[in-house]
């Protein structure tokens, strides 16, 4: 149940318009979305239908044309670049489909590296990383650098990284494209589980009807319209 629970984001009339020479690429068209603590909302749509974009924009990584963002009730629009970082590195945890760890550093290391960008200090980013790997299924693998891991290995420790810093959303971009339906499926129901076990909100990019329907929400943009 989410009624009664406080809005994580908001997005408000959210345009975004590309110029490409004298043309101009209408991808979002008016977007409303409110997403609440503890909701998890499927994000559908064919590729090329702005599903980036809309994640792009509701982490604060990407600005819009027109339209408003508002993340925990702070009006996004009126701050400058480094209000925007550190409003993001509070509140929004990142998971792409490529898991983009840092090969020279271990699992353990990759999931430390965003607390300490925060001031957390060693011990306390140590065990957090650990809490999180372990709940991913990999207290055998936490010295183990990316190149000894498997794709699904490697995605579990991404996920863990994004939820490091305790965010309020989880923005998850086609977070289990890159694998294969098997481990995809045993992926993505370890990420539901621990981001329910959080109560944080999160969207999730996905083609997967199948996974999508294991969503609180299932949301569905189409030629940059929000249905």
């Amino acid at each position: 149940m989410t009624g009664s629970k406080a809005a994580v984001l908001e997005l408000q009339g959210i345009t975004r318009v590309f110029q490409q020479g004298d043309t101009e690429l209408q991808i979002l068209c008016g977007v409303n979305l409110t997403v609440k603590s503890g909701e998890i909302v499927a994000l559908l749509g064919p590729s090329g239908s702005g599903k980036s974009t809309l994640l792009q924009i509701s982490g604060l990584l990407e600005s819009p044309t027109s339209g408003s963002v508002l993340m925990n009730n702070i009006a996004c629009q009126t701050l400058d670049d480094e209000q925007r970082t550190l409003l993001r590195r509070q509140y929004v945890g990142f998971v792409y489909q490529f898991h983009h760890l840092l090969p020279e550093f271990s699992a353990l290391e990759n999931v430390m590296l965003p607390q300490f960008i925060s001031g957390v200090d060693r011990a306390t980013a140590k065990a957090r990383a650990e809490q999180l790997l372990v709940k991913m299924g990999l207290s055998h693998r936490l010295e183990h650098r990316p190149q000894k891991l498997s794709g699904g290995e490697q995605q579990r420790v991404a996920i863990a990284r994004a939820l490091a810093n305790k965010p309020k959303i989880l923005l998850a971009d086609e977070p289990t494209g890159n694998l294969d339906s098997q481990t995809s499926e045993k992926v993505f129901n370890e990420m539901l589980t621990l981001v329910r076990e959080t109560g944080l909100a999160a969207i999730v990019a996905t083609h997967n009807l199948e996974l999508a329907n294991k969503m609180d929400r299932i949301i569905r943009l189409n030629d940059g319209v929000l249905l």
